[in-house]
């Protein structure tokens, strides 16, 4: 089997190391953008061969897109174009806009949709890493609109990577990761923004950074190309959530500044309940 990675970052190397580590039999095209890029993928030996994407879509039984959703929203009816029998899988951090995109194209069965709910905040071939999505959890998205074929061709390959696949419609996982991805990259960018503001006038500020402040703030050093078409994308979804974490913002402002310190401790001891969630 021929597997085309458009995508040699992160998320599209990190599956092709996690293909080759089980085993699986499949020769690994990479399609990307850069020559550099594909150039360190052939060296870190992740892919088998760089083709054009033309070119690769016509000698792959799977194409897999790993590549930023404004991307993957603009070359996947494209693709949708040029497939016969072949599966396409797309690997998005949104849904709606995308899948909105194809819905009525004659080859959306084709198609599977999903989203590993894995990442670190770097990126391109550098970034990828063994086991990335081991014990993560792998989204399937409007899965009935695939094909069944399709579905079970794109299953045997999330196997390999050790995934928990767990199934939503497309609203109701850009809402979630509204939630529970994208605030946090906000919230990880503001703050980087208001301490390096402050850097200016108190140079010695980073001198004091301990593991919390970098576990908090780690985010900040992911990539915009990423991350600006997320929010783009998904812009509903993220201004209400943003709406609601400023609200909270201004609780702890607010009692502060009043030196409200039950306020303070009902504040933090609602929010301890997270425990329940994430332990």
């Amino acid at each position: 089997m021929n597997i085309a990675i458009i995508g040699t970052g992160l998320i599209g190397g990190s599956l092709a190391i996690s293909l080759k580590e089980k085993g699986f039999p499949a020769k690994i095209i990479g399609v990307d953008k850069s020559e550099q890029h594909l150039k360190k993928a052939l060296e870190k030996g992740f892919i088998d061969q760089g083709m054009p994407l033309k070119e690769a879509i016509a000698n792959a039984r799977v194409i897999i897109l790993t590549v930023p959703v404004d991307v993957i929203q603009s070359l996947l009816p494209q693709i949708l174009d040029q497939v016969d029998t072949q599966v396409v899988m797309e690997m998005g951090s949104t849904k709606e806009h995308i899948l909105e995109h194809v819905k009525d194209h004659p080859k959306r069965g084709r198609l599977v949709a999903m989203h590993p709910m894995a990442g670190t905040e770097y990126s391109g071939p550098d970034a990828a890493i063994p086991n990335l999505f081991k014990g993560k959890v792998m989204i399937y998205c409007d899965a009935t609109d695939s094909d069944e074929d399709a579905f079970e061709v794109a299953e045997s390959i999330v196997e390999q990577l050790e995934a928990r696949t767990i199934f939503m419609n497309a609203k109701e996982h850009d809402t979630h990761t509204a939630y529970v991805s994208h605030i946090s990259h906000i919230t990880s960018f503001a703050l980087a923004l208001t301490v390096l503001e402050k850097e200016k006038s108190q140079g010695r500020i980073f001198e004091l950074a301990s593991s919390g402040f970098e576990s908090t703030v780690r985010l900040a050093k992911s990539s915009a190309d990423m991350w600006v078409p997320i929010f783009r994308q998904n812009k509903e979804n993220i201004l209400e959530v943003l709406e609601e974490h400023i609200k909270q913002l201004q609780h702890f402002h607010d009692a502060i500044e009043g030196g409200d310190t039950s306020t303070m401790n009902k504040l933090i001891k609602k929010s301890n309940k997270i425990r329940r969630i994430l332990k």
